[in-house]
């Protein structure tokens, strides 16, 4: 059992894993054939439209890297985090463990979070984040894949489960009809938050724009007036197009390679993509026009937010007809930041405010907290308040839970 927190805790970044049918199940006739698990050299891998995907080494999840395998790894190798080499001494974990009941249903996975200490989580889907970059060119069968796979989470998970755990379904926008229609669906179901992608939307013809441009406005003014929380976990947002173009590859976005260049590294450590993202949101209007909206970068970090907060404050100082509002009024209104544990969260805190900053664990992903709540650590320097905001307050007044009720 984890420590006991005086009050609730509610985990922004907690992950399913999802079986092998869930792709598959609900997909129509037509597109059996658009999603299939196949045997490569013994192991099985997952292929799309014929094309096999390394982007999750075992898409099966019937053995997983250990939750915080890396937790250390990460805390030595930032320089913004509190934990130093020789402060733990800890062997090295085993590279794979047997996966739990608790990653797979709603209903074992709340005995471990009541081990864990945690009254609440958002359950984002984990192999889900490869679809819509690899169906890019094919708006249709990105929507077909997505509505099966949500219509497998509502039968496995529900979208929100003993007002505890709330699973995001996806909600993808290359098609603006069929987005409307699914958003109408998962909110019929009770889903309190929903998944979009943080990228640029594609297209036909291999076009892309921004989800923030006022054609995708009837989508955004349902969500403000349903009051779901936008949730964009991080995922293949397209970025490798980039790096392929500066490397002369054409590879494929694999989150879990070991190597890669100097260059592709210190591009990717800026998370250009999602201050892209949160720069159109806010540069573009969307927040001004729909200032109801509550948008929720999860697992992208918080390295971003300090250049950026910089280049609003400068460029509204200078030419403040550039934009509807202040944009920091919009940020302070509508967007909230999940940092990683292994970063300066204090630092964030006296960027942000305390009300814009949330806690989340990515448990149980090897990356990710070993014990969700020790969380709280990094804290330690900020008032009892400023540590229920982020460990729960926050996210519980965004997702229409009382702030107040703890349930452990």
């Amino acid at each position: 059992m984890s420590r006991a927190i005086e009050f609730p805790v509610f985990d922004a970044d907690n992950h399913m894993y999802e079986t092998t049918d869930a792709f598959t199940r609900y997909l129509p006739a037509e597109y059996s054939g658009l999603v299939k698990y196949v045997q490569v050299n013994g192991r099985t891998k997952i292929a799309l439209r014929g094309q096999i995907s390394e982007y999750i080494p075992n898409p099966t999840f019937n053995v997983v890297a250990p939750p915080g395998a890396q937790e250390l790894e990460f805390r030595l190798k930032n320089p913004s985090s509190k934990t130093k080499a020789g402060d733990i001494e800890v062997l090295p974990p085993p590279r794979y463990v047997p996966s739990v009941p608790a990653y797979f249903n709603p209903a074992d996975r709340l005995e471990l979070m009541n081990e864990l200490s945690i009254d609440r989580a958002m359950m984002w889907p984990t192999l889900a984040s490869l679809l819509e970059e690899r169906l890019a060119d094919d708006p249709e069968a990105t929507v077909i894949v997505v509505r099966a796979l949500n219509q497998w989470m509502h039968e496995h998970w529900t979208f929100d489960f003993e007002n505890r755990i709330f699973p995001t379904p996806i909600i993808t926008l290359p098609i603006l009809d069929e987005a409307l229609r699914e958003l109408d669906w998962v909110l019929e179901r009770g889903a309190r938050a929903i998944l979009v992608r943080p990228a640029p939307v594609p297209g036909y013809n291999g076009t892309r724009r921004s989800f923030a441009l006022p054609e995708f406005d009837p989508f955004w003014k349902r969500v403000e007036e349903a009051g779901v929380v936008v949730g964009m976990h991080a995922s293949d947002d397209g970025f490798q197009r980039y790096l392929n173009e500066w490397e002369g590859a054409a590879a494929e976005f694999l989150p879990f390679k070991s190597k890669r260049s100097g260059f592709a590294e210190l591009v990717m450590s800026e998370h250009r993509v999602i201050k892209d993202v949160i720069a159109s949101i806010i540069g573009h209007g969307l927040t001004s026009r729909f200032p109801g909206l509550r948008f929720l970068p999860v697992e992208n970090g918080s390295s971003w937010v300090r250049p950026l907060v910089t280049q609003l404050e400068k460029l509204y100082a200078r030419t403040p007809g550039l934009f509807d509002e202040d944009p920091m009024v919009a940020w302070h209104r509508c967007v909230y930041v999940h940092p990683f544990h292994e970063e300066d969260v204090v630092g964030l805190v006296k960027v942000l405010g305390a009300d814009n900053v949330v806690f989340g664990s990515d448990y149980p992903h090897p990356e990710g907290l070993f014990d969700p709540v020790t969380f709280i650590d990094e804290l330690d320097s900020l008032t009892a308040e400023e540590q229920r905001k982020i460990m729960g307050g926050n996210l519980s007044s965004i997702m229409g839970v009382d702030p107040a009720e703890k349930v452990l």
